[in-house]
């Protein structure tokens, strides 16, 4: 069997104002990864994109059924992303206390961090695994000769720990270059945005990446497979992980956006009630929406109507 895994991080250790750095593996067998990759391939070509899947890029809806679909396939695949999260806090008083230079710190986690993660996604293999690992292309990491090290700490690990996989190859990609890249991207994007409870803050931005977020753990049994597949654990100076509930971050959010969506459906449908039979921009207007928030707003006439929320992007 070969195994496949990525590697990729938001946020830095040194980041000011960030309370927290997130680091996430994504693993899946090479052909689960295969047809992924040709799958959202298909769903780009089916609706005429050639843009890449970010999260943080994500702040007009023209993407949101691109990003649904994309998002609603993968989750339903036999993926596992695990997340650790590192208190920057504790990172800098530790390194305060050993003296030692932020360089040095970065130098310590990046290959610390990696070696955990890609041990929590691999310990669940059986039988011999040859194992391929993927990391975004960065200069840093080519300077700190981080592929070679990930590759004799994971060997290492695995003669230790009486595993039967093997790290055959750690490699950089273009993120742009590379779908499972993108797709970690997207993921840990989603989770540090329900962590930080970015979606508190009223902005179309927020509003925008809420309502893809919404849409798409409402779909069918996401919010469980969501659940299920992504496990996040926390790293507060201590020798041990935690582990967190990701289903805590989910209902939170859960609970508020479904309280929002009350509010303007109901809006809406005294809108709706006082000029009946207009288009959806027609009513995009009434309600004084700007354009990138044009799918929300049809989200919503959708549900007014009876036809679902997600309707339009099946």
């Amino acid at each position: 069997m070969i195994y496949n895994i990525y590697f990729d991080e938001a946020n830095k250790i040194d980041q000011p104002g960030k309370a927290n750095s997130y680091y996430g593996a994504y693993g899946g067998s090479e052909q689960t990864m295969s047809e992924i990759r040709h799958s959202v391939q298909r769903i780009y070509n089916e609706l005429g994109t050639k843009s890449e899947l970010h999260f943080r890029e994500y702040n007009h809806d023209q993407y949101l059924k691109k990003y649904f679909k994309a998002l609603h396939y993968i989750i339903n695949q036999d993926i596992n992303i695990n997340i650790l999260i590192v208190s920057n806090t504790e990172a800098h008083s530790i390194a305060r206390q050993l003296n030692l230079t932020m360089m040095e710190l970065r130098n310590l986690f990046y290959i610390k961090i990696p070696e955990r993660l890609f041990y929590g996604v691999t310990r669940h293999l059986h039988g011999q695994v040859d194992v391929n690992i993927k990391i975004d292309r960065n200069d840093e990491y080519d300077a700190l000769g981080l592929p070679a090290k990930i590759k004799e700490q994971m060997n290492a690990h695995s003669v230790y720990r009486s595993k039967r996989y093997k790290i055959l190859t750690v490699e950089s990609e273009e993120s742009h270059e590379s779908i499972p890249l993108q797709i970690i991207d997207t993921f840990m994007g989603i989770v540090v945005f329900l962590m930080e409870k970015s979606y508190m803050a009223v902005s179309n931005t927020t509003l925008i990446k809420s309502d893809l977020v919404y849409r798409f753990l409402l779909e069918g049994d996401n919010i469980e497979r969501f659940m299920k597949q992504i496990k996040l654990y926390s790293w507060n100076g201590n020798e041990n992980l935690s582990e967190l509930s990701v289903g805590n971050y989910v209902s939170q959010f859960m609970v508020h956006k479904t309280r929002y969506d009350v509010s303007e459906i109901a809006k809406l449908q005294a809108v709706m009630l006082r000029n009946p039979n207009l288009s959806a921009m027609e009513y995009r207007k009434l309600m004084e929406y700007p354009n990138t928030l044009a799918r929300m707003l049809l989200g919503y006439k959708d549900e007014v109507e009876g036809r679902g929320r997600n309707y339009s992007l099946r």
